[in-house]
């Protein structure tokens, strides 16, 4: 039997992009989705355009929250899929057939994972994230930072806990880290499964955002090789901006 694959969208006030993700949705190929459209009481005419497409949509549920991780935690505790794919307004589906494509690659992992391709505003691609999806995944990939980002991370539910609400910015990364901490199987698929919309809150406070994930790699990895880490990250981040620099002069 094919595995039903619970994907969660959380949206306000998004009236641009949402239809452009219900639709990458509601295209898949792969007829065993669980959909849920989790809505922050929008009033820009977001809701007016998800209702449009409601008899497709599992589960919809339009109030006010406490922000995008108090959201999705709403959205983890109505799914009942086999696995969970946070898919937020935005971001989409990398082709019709990604979904089809990911449970064929191999039978019964708890995590499949695989590259995202970043978009921007006019949807024209960036090229893949700064941070390339590693070719084995386990908890400790994310000592450098995020590898893989969460549209492009399918797991299995139930591995999964709420999202802890102590993190406004950050909370994926902790999430994602604790689930595959119990993980078993951990299946790379190839190629890009996700188009991420660059920008968003983490990009807008980005200082609370580092502070959070140093405190959530802290937590999971320990003090000493944290600070150490960060060193490494630091590297990297100088190293590939005087390389893009050099490359655009």
């Amino acid at each position: 039997m094919k595995p039903v694959l619970s994907v969660i969208t959380i949206v306000y006030n998004n009236a641009r992009d949402i239809e452009r993700t219900l639709l990458s949705v509601l295209n898949q190929t792969y007829d065993a989705i669980e959909y849920i459209v989790v809505d922050g009481a929008s009033n820009d005419g977001t809701l007016e355009i998800i209702k449009r497409h409601e008899g497709h949509i599992a589960k919809l549920i339009s109030e006010k929250d406490k922000g995008i991780y108090d959201a999705m935690n709403k959205g983890l505790s109505l799914a009942t899929g086999d696995y969970v794919i946070f898919m937020n307004s935005g971001d989409e589906f990398y082709a019709p057939d990604t979904v089809a494509k990911v449970f064929a690659t191999a039978p019964d992992a708890d995590i499949y994972y695989g590259e995202t391709e970043m978009v921007n505003d006019e949807r024209e691609s960036l090229g893949q994230r700064r941070h390339k999806a590693p070719s084995k995944f386990n908890w400790r990939s994310f000592k450098y930072g995020m590898s893989v980002s969460h549209q492009a991370i399918y797991i299995k539910r139930s591995l999964v806990e709420p999202y802890d609400p102590k993190y406004q910015l950050s909370a994926d990364i902790d999430w994602i880290i604790r689930a595959a901490k119990k993980a078993k199987k951990i299946v790379k698929v190839d190629g890009y499964v996700a188009k991420y919309l660059v920008g968003g809150m983490s990009k807008a406070k980005h200082k609370q955002s580092l502070l959070e994930r140093f405190d959530i790699m802290k937590r999971h990895y320990g003090l000493i090789p944290t600070v150490l880490n960060h060193a490494v990250i630091a590297f990297n981040l100088g190293w590939y901006w005087l390389l893009n620099k050099r490359t655009n002069d």
